[in-house]
């Protein structure tokens, strides 16, 4: 797939998407190399204290947008579940969890308690199994892989009978072609389209389309947020880790200790402040909250 054609076209939905995608069975291929040859490297790095406290903040903010939906703990399905923080976390809470990856490397590496609640294998093909099982779950999670997926109009709206009455599917996408990258482009302080990366990206999307895709698969939405607009710093020379690989760590260390910084306020405060930075259209990511 190195030559993949990069062109890319906007949906009627909103969102843009790879003109000319690859079949399901070459992405199935290609996530099977990936992840079952090459899974040792990544998942080498170790994480500081601050970046674990980083996630952990980052899983609190998006629980607080749905506990009170739930009088009790209730059940969760992880689709690519990676590393398995967010399997760790519902468990903490006493919840009954599974996750659904092609490897078992990032939850051996990083959360191997996790790793009994695991199902590994080709993800579609799993939640086929899911949905022929008649399963359903209160809360289904799917963090940073509807930008992968061939279909994933499709795919929202297969998840929507996995989805019990009063439950919740927790999308996270990254926030691509946004105004901050596309201004950023227009200024010359980038030099392209860094975040249409393939073969992996196949499908980039804002908060628009997020509302978008939601209504038209069946999914009213309840909040969508976003996070730090790391893509800010694109606008200063000297933390422009897109023209500067070298500026890319600080870059980063600067977003956990800023995300950590912001999350230490209230959680009400927290909510509505990304709340609000996903309307204006900022944010490396977004997080929407669907309900049936």
């Amino acid at each position: 797939m190195d030559s993949f054609d990069k062109t890319v076209t906007r949906n009627a939905l909103g969102f843009w998407e790879i003109a000319n995608k690859p079949t399901a069975e070459q992405i199935k291929d290609y996530y099977a190399a990936k992840y079952y040859q090459e899974a040792k490297g990544s998942y080498e790095l170790a994480y500081s204290d601050e970046e674990l406290a980083y996630f952990r903040t980052k899983l609190s903010q998006r629980w607080s947008v749905i506990a009170n939906r739930f009088s009790e703990s209730g059940s969760m399905l992880d689709v690519g579940c990676g590393e398995g923080y967010a399997l760790s976390f519902f468990d903490e809470m006493g919840w009954q969890v599974r996750g659904l990856d092609f490897s078992r490397a990032g939850i051996a590496s990083k959360n191997p308690q996790c790793a009994r609640f695991l199902i590994e294998g080709d993800v579609f093909g799993l939640l086929e199994k899911e949905h022929s099982a008649g399963a359903v779950y209160d809360v289904i999670w799917l963090q940073n892989v509807l930008e992968h997926v061939v279909d994933p109009v499709g795919l929202m709206s297969f998840l929507r009978p996995l989805v019990k009455p009063g439950g919740v599917l927790v999308v996270t996408v990254p926030n691509d072609f946004s105004r901050l990258q596309l201004e950023a482009k227009d200024r010359g302080v980038i030099d392209r389209d860094f975040w249409v990366a393939l073969p992996d990206h196949l499908s980039y999307f804002s908060r628009n389309s997020l509302v978008n895709i939601g209504a038209h698969t069946g999914w009213n939405v309840l909040d969508i947020l976003g996070d730090f607009p790391i893509d800010w710093f694109l606008f200063h020379p000297g933390a422009n880790y897109i023209m500067d690989k070298s500026a890319g760590k600080a870059a980063h260390r600067a977003r956990v200790t800023l995300e950590n910084l912001i999350g230490e306020n209230r959680v009400e405060d927290v909510t509505a402040f990304y709340s609000a930075m996903a309307r204006i259209g900022m944010g490396r990511d977004l997080s929407a909250f669907y309900v049936p």
